[in-house]
Formats: C-alpha cells, structure tokens, sequence
C-alpha cells in the first residue's frame, strides 16, 4: 500500500466521519434552523474530503476536475436550498429554539 493509497483513505475516512457528524446533528439538533446546519455544513466538508481522496485515487486529470466542480455545484446548490428551507419556514412562523 503506497502513500498515495494511505492519503486517500485518511480523506475518505475523514468525509465519512463528517457525514456521520451531519446525520447524527439532523437527529440530535431541536430546530429546523441548526439541522440545515448541520447537514450543510457537515456534508459539505463530508464531500469535499471524499471528493479529495477520490481525486487521488483516479489517474486522469479530467476525472479528477469533474469530481471538482461537482462538488462546486453541490457547494452552491446546498447553501441556496438551505437558505431557501430556512426562509420558509421562518415565513411560517417557526420560531429557532431557545433553552427554557
């Protein structure tokens, strides 16, 4: 097992490590409000990681550019749909929680 191999399987340990902090944060969190942080944030860095070792792993450039800009639309459309989760539900009056 190379370096390179070694490298890459720290990334995707460590994107699958964050994808498991996100869906643990969508079920522990209380509001809406800090679940779309979580799971933004967290698949985000999650996928970026894995996008990382992927483009280790692969041996062509292009490949490695494609998994790049998915993961820049990705980047893009999760921040607009959480922003637009978010204002929804704020037009509905729900309100973020505070400690009683």
């Amino acid at each position: 097992m190379s370096l390179l191999d070694l490298a890459s399987a720290a990334l995707l340990l460590a994107g699958a490590a964050f994808f498991l902090a996100g869906t643990v944060g969508l079920l522990r969190f209380p509001d809406v409000y800090a679940r779309l942080h979580a799971l933004t944030k967290a698949d985000n860095l999650g996928l970026g990681f894995t996008v990382a070792g992927l483009a280790l792993e692969v041996g062509d450039v292009a490949v490695a550019l494609k998994l790049g800009i998915t993961w820049a639309l990705v980047l893009v459309s999760s921040s607009i749909s959480c922003q637009l989760v978010a204002r929804t539900a704020m037009n509905a009056g729900v309100r973020p929680w505070r400690r009683p």
